[in-house]
């Protein structure tokens, strides 16, 4: 089964459900069609996780202004995730247009580094370009 996230006008979210597995280093793949069509697509079939990003802005952003890979631990991104979502769906549900959808970010499953990776640098990229503070952490890069 596969659920469909969608975040703000132009970002796009897809994570398919599957148990909780070891969450060892992986191989991601980036298309480059995706790129060219500012979109980053980053999949992980083995955890049965998938990260689409569109929006307009963000790929130039990201290869501007993200961290490295491996600058930042795995529960470090999570915690700032877990609250930054908590706060994106609360303005969702309360009817702020800037969010069109909300998150479906559980904090039981360990969706790895890659997904906890690209989440924390769009949450973070949304933050900075629309002025906007999500909650607990001031975003930074």
């Amino acid at each position: 089964m596969k659920k469909l996230i969608y975040i703000g006008a132009l970002f796009l979210l897809i994570f398919g459900c599957t148990t909780t597995k070891d969450t060892k280093t992986k191989t991601f793949q980036q298309t480059d069609k995706a790129v060219q069509n500012d979109t980053i697509k980053i999949a992980n079939e083995e955890l049965e996780y998938e990260v689409i990003i569109i929006d307009p802005g963000f790929n130039s952003w990201f290869y501007s202004y993200a961290k490295p890979r491996n600058y930042y631990s795995q529960q470090y991104m999570e915690t700032r995730n877990r609250i930054w979502v908590m706060e994106w769906n609360n303005r969702f549900n309360h009817g702020d247009r800037r969010f069109d959808m909300s998150i479906d970010y559980q904090n039981t499953i360990n969706y790895g580094y890659e997904v906890n990776y690209m989440l924390y640098n769009y949450l973070t990229y949304f933050q900075l370009t629309n002025n906007i503070k999500l909650g607990g952490f001031v975003p930074r890069i």
